[in-house]
């Protein structure tokens, strides 16, 4: 499958959360979406002017007040996490696996503020927040939280399961 094909069966499958999508499908598709992306905000610059600003020695950041890169990524948020859901029933997973990374992030967040109050929190006083056992819970939920999108990218990249699986026939496998 090439990179038309991707695109077009994902957007295609804009919403549809069932079934497979083979490894070329997804990842051709994820390079459409950071193409687009550049694309739109460098039109975004061309159109409606934008800044670019020096943040540290070599390093600059680039800012647009354009609508075109919002209006692209907003309309590519459910087909985003479609495609990420039907690969990672290719996988033989449950779509739910790519929200890993939110749910850890909603854990340790949650852990702190009971831990620390949200007024240690609030200040960025990480010491408070370290401070004591509970400071080894924390330092533990934020190496998984560091980890779980290495995680989730890990089973995005990860072969078909042969067969047909409980989330439906391998797409390799499927004639058109």
């Amino acid at each position: 499958m090439g990179m038309r094909d991707a695109i077009r069966t994902c957007l295609g499958k804009y919403a549809t959360f069932s079934g497979r999508a083979s490894r070329p499908e997804y990842w051709w598709f994820v390079l459409f979406l950071v193409l687009g992306s550049i694309s739109a905000a460098m039109l975004d610059g061309a159109l409606f002017g934008g800044s670019v600003t020096e943040i540290a020695p070599g390093q600059f950041e680039a800012r647009s007040e354009g609508p075109i890169g919002a209006i692209f990524a907003l309309g590519m948020v459910l087909p985003a996490l479609a495609a990420g859901w039907r690969r990672m029933h290719d996988t033989g997973r449950s779509g739910l696996y790519l929200f890993y990374p939110l749910i850890v992030m909603t854990g340790v967040t949650s852990f702190i503020a009971l831990v620390s109050g949200l007024d240690a929190l609030a200040r960025g006083d990480i010491g408070a927040i370290l401070a004591g056992a509970s400071g080894l819970v924390v330092a533990g939920g934020l190496f998984v939280l560091f980890i779980s999108p290495l995680i989730v990218i890990w089973w995005l990249t990860r072969p078909s399961v042969p067969g047909p699986n409980r989330y439906g026939p391998n797409p390799h496998e499927v004639t058109s």
